[in-house]
């Protein structure tokens, strides 16, 4: 199941530092986080993939985007 983040109504830097928190807190997985502007949507987009992450930006839905970020695990 991934981790969900609900960034909606905050400005930034609030999306990227709590998409931040989620990224620390799994080694390996799949974050959604949700965001409610065109800032912050590419903000967070290009936080993950600079973090290496593979992302996913959503649709736009009732003035929504779901950001689909996927973290893979470190390999020793």
């Amino acid at each position: 199941m991934a981790t969900q983040v609900d960034a909606r109504g905050l400005s930034c830097p609030q999306p990227v530092v709590l998409t931040k928190k989620a990224m620390d807190s799994i080694t390996s997985g799949e974050i959604e986080v949700l965001v409610d502007n065109p800032a912050a949507r590419e903000n967070v987009a290009r936080f993950a993939r600079n973090a290496g992450c593979s992302v996913e930006i959503g649709e736009e839905r009732d003035g929504s985007y779901v950001i689909s970020i996927s973290k893979a695990g470190r390999k020793s």
